[in-house]
């Protein structure tokens, strides 16, 4: 996929040079030990038995989620409108990286691994969705934060090492275009955006962002869901 970024200033370079347990039935207490009865006779001297089936061991119960991790803006967006939100700060762990518009996806998705192994190795509980800040584009690719939000800044705040630091997301009014489909078809949507600040008279900082609601996985998904966040000046 050929990304051409950045748009005009006044879209993204106007925006930037363009982020059971199942209810267990009480198992029905399986029938028991049925009444004997008096009539049936008694069975043949060298009749086999029969087995008695054995009731089945209730499931085990499942181990329950985690708490979902939640957008920046926690009310969920239109799919066919642009909405005027407010982002809050959040702590985050961040990692900067450059990468190709064609290398956009397994770059990003290195970023996140790195972000959440590095986590996890510390005990840091994420509770946000991954975000992608592009500060830098031209025509060859981008340079970006991979940000993942978490509960609160460990304290004391860790020394950055192997480029990963802490440090809170970008806030302030925004508004916010909704992407659902594949990555691959994104630049729709940033048409739309321009298109939008260009009617609008709307400049905006020299970055976006984009929050990924579902895992970014695969370009070609056509479940991705992505809010992308302008800020204006």
């Amino acid at each position: 996929m050929t990304r051409h970024r950045p748009l005009p200033l006044v879209s993204l370079a106007a925006i930037l040079a363009v982020s059971s347990a199942l209810a267990q039935e009480p198992s029905s207490p399986a029938t028991t030990n049925p009444l004997p009865t008096t009539t049936a006779p008694d069975p043949a001297p060298d009749a086999p038995s029969r087995p008695v089936p054995t009731q089945a061991a209730p499931a085990a119960p499942s181990i329950p989620a985690g708490p979902a991790r939640q957008t920046l803006v926690e009310t969920p967006g239109d799919a066919n409108d642009v909405d005027e939100v407010s982002l809050p700060p959040k702590p985050a762990a961040i990692l900067t990286g450059r990468a190709s518009w064609e290398e956009a996806v397994p770059a990003l998705k290195a970023a996140f691994v790195k972000i959440e192994e590095a986590l996890a190795k510390d005990g840091i509980v994420p509770t946000g969705r991954p975000l992608a800040v592009f500060a830098k584009t031209d025509d060859d690719g981008f340079q970006f934060e991979a940000m993942i939000p978490i509960a609160s800044m460990p304290d004391p705040k860790p020394a950055e090492v192997g480029g990963l630091r802490f440090g809170t997301t970008p806030s302030g009014k925004a508004l916010r275009f909704p992407h659902k489909g594949s990555y691959d078809e994104i630049d729709g949507t940033y048409e739309t955006l321009t298109a939008y600040l260009d009617a609008k008279d709307v400049v905006v900082q020299d970055r976006f962002i984009e929050e990924y609601v579902t895992d970014l996985n695969d370009k070609a998904d056509e479940k991705l869901d992505v809010n992308i966040y302008a800020l204006p000046k």
